[in-house]
């Protein structure tokens, strides 16, 4: 799977892309992650690629051209042309559904906004799929779009030591949570683990394994409020 990130700071990436899964899944041609970054298609003496909003407002707006440069021109680096994601409060909620509905497509490609977001004429002209990781506002999409990418990889085949794993985490099976787990020691700050999952009965351990997950999604079940300050219409991942 391969996915191409539009960015202002690639940087912020390097970290995270030579640790844990993610590293193994480069080195073994799993996944292939290219960052790119915005000001390389940005013109003129400063490379500028935000300006001031019109009719006024704080902040700064990134600028449409250096944006359509490219995605035109990394779009047609692979056969595939992927799907364009914008990172963005306005967009659709990221969810283990729609994790799965993404990691269907063999290649994704991010942008990652700043300031005060994106021209509308970006949204319009170049049509992305627009995703938002939660009612709240970020810095800037590098953080959102990491979090595309770790969820979605995860359902690359071979990212996982363990495919099992997938079928029994929160959110798989929508408004389940997942189950205490433990391990050794048995015993720790007087916090004992359940004899029942020391009994080696498996349909024992299934059937405590179920209810716990039962109980704790009763419990964390919220409905989700609207707050007086709802989604701030701003592009700002």
């Amino acid at each position: 799977m391969r996915f191409d990130v539009f960015t202002l700071f690639p940087e912020i990436f390097q970290g995270y892309l030579t640790q844990s899964l993610l590293k193994l899944a480069l080195e073994q041609k799993l996944v292939e992650i290219h960052l790119w970054n915005i000001r390389d298609w940005a013109k003129g003496k400063h490379r500028s690629v935000d300006d001031r909003p019109f009719g006024g407002g704080p902040g700064m707006v990134l600028m449409p051209e250096p944006i359509f440069d490219a995605v035109e021109a990394v779009r047609p680096q692979a056969n595939d042309p992927g799907q364009l994601l914008m990172l963005t409060p306005t967009g659709e909620r990221l969810t283990q559904p729609l994790v799965q509905e993404l990691a269907q497509h063999r290649r994704l490609l991010l942008l990652c906004g700043r300031y005060e977001g994106f021209d509308e004429r970006i949204r319009l002209g170049l049509q992305p799929r627009e995703i938002s990781i939660g009612d709240f506002v970020c810095n800037g999409g590098e953080v959102p779009a990491m979090v595309v990418i770790d969820t979605v990889v995860r359902y690359v085949p071979g990212v996982l030591g363990d495919p099992d794993s997938l079928a029994e985490e929160s959110h798989n099976d929508p408004g389940r949570l997942e189950y205490p787990q433990y391990t050794r020691p048995r015993v720790f700050r007087a916090m004992a683990v359940p004899e029942v999952l020391l009994s080696g009965n498996h349909q024992a351990v299934a059937r405590w394994r179920r209810e716990q997950s039962e109980a704790r999604s009763r419990t964390r079940a919220a409905p989700q409020q609207t707050t007086s300050a709802e989604k701030k219409e701003s592009d700002k991942p």
